[in-house]
C-alpha cells in the first residue's frame, strides 16, 4: 500500500547526518543503494552507559519512524546517558514509491537469516562489528492496526519495558486492544511471540538482533491510517519511555 507521505532518501539521510554530527555523533556509511548511502550514526559516550540501538525505515511505506528519529535528534534526546547506535533509513529505494519492499521487490524485514538483498547484507556486516546492545528498538507502522502496539523479545526475562511503553503512549494516543494482532495473541497492545530464532524460516531484523546482539528488543508499531503527526509523536513517546525506564534498571554496559 502506498503511503500518503514519502521521504526523499538522499536528502533525508544527509539531513540526519549533518544534524547528528553537529551533536557529537559519528557518521558511519556502510553501503550505497542507488544514490543514497546506508547510514549508521554512533555516539560512543565514555564510561558505564547502556548501549542502545534504534532502527527505522526498513519499509518504504512507513514514514513516521524515520521522521521520529529525526525529531528526537532535533530535540537533543540522544544525550550522555547512553551509547547510541542509530540506523535511520534502511530501505532507501522503498520510500520514493512508498512500497514496503525495496526496488527488487524484497521485504527487507524478512531477509535477515540468509540475506539476499544488498541492503540487509550491508547492514548485517555493519552490525557484526558492533558490541552487544542492552536495548534494541525497531520502529515500524501497521496499516491494519487501530492503535499503537509492540512486540517484546525478552528471552531471559529481564525487567520488561512493555507495559510502561504502552501506558505512556496510551495517555495521548490510541492503543490497539485487540486480543489478536497480525495473527498473534495480544494483551492490551503487547505481543510476546516465540522469539526462538531456530524456529523461524524468515528472520525479521528483530529476530536477528535477538540471535546475535541483544537480550531485550522491542518492535514499536503505530497505525498508518492515523495522522502522520500523531504517529511521529507516538513513536517519540515510546522511545523516550523505553530509554527512561531502562536507565532506572541495571541494564548498563561497561
Amino acid at each position: 500500500m502506498t503511503s500518503a507521505h514519502t521521504i526523499d532518501p538522499p536528502s533525508f539521510v544527509a539531513q540526519c547526518a549533518a544534524l547528528a554530527v553537529a551533536k557529537g555523533f559519528r557518521s558511519e556509511p556502510f553501503g550505497v543503494i542507488g544514490d543514497c548511502p546506508l547510514l549508521a550514526l554512533t555516539k560512543r559516550t565514555p564510561g558505564r552507559r547502556p548501549r542502545i540501538y534504534l532502527s527505522a525505515g526498513i519499509h518504504g511505506d512507513e514514514p513516521a519512524p524515520p521522521l521520529a528519529l529525526l525529531r528526537l535528534l532535533e530535540r537533543d534526546f540522544f544525550d550522555q546517558r547512553a551509547i547510541w547506535f542509530l540506523c535511520p533509513l534502511l530501505n532507501p529505494t522503498g520510500f520514493p514509491p512508498g512500497t514496503r519492499e525495496n526496488a527488487d521487490g524484497l521485504d527487507l524485514n524478512r531477509d535477515y537469516r540468509q540475506p539476499k538483498s544488498a541492503e540487509t547484507g550491508a547492514h548485517v556486516r555493519w552490525l557484526a562489528k558492533q558490541p552487544s546492545f542492552d536495548l534494541a528498538l525497531c520502529l515500524h507502522e501497521d496499516w491494519e492496526a487501530t492503535g499503537a502496539y509492540l512486540y517484546e523479545l525478552n528471552p531471559n526475562q529481564r525487567p520488561s519495558l512493555a507495559e510502561p511503553i504502552i501506558e505512556a503512549v496510551g495517555k495521548t494516543h490510541p492503543i490497539d486492544r485487540a486480543t489478536q494482532i497480525d495473527g498473534r495473541p495480544a494483551n492490551n497492545g503487547i505481543i510476546r511471540p516465540d522469539g526462538i530464532p531456530a524456529s523461524r524460516e524468515l528472520w525479521p531484523e528483530a529476530i536477528y538482533l535477538r540471535a546475535h546482539h541483544t537480550e531485550l528488543c522491542y518492535t514499536i508499531e503505530t497505525p498508518s491510517a492515523h495522522p502522520l503527526e500523531e504517529r511521529i509523536e507516538a513513536q517519540c513517546i515510546a522511545v523516550e519511555t523505553a530509554v527512561a525506564r531502562l536507565s532506572t534498571t541495571s541494564h548498563s554496559s561497561a
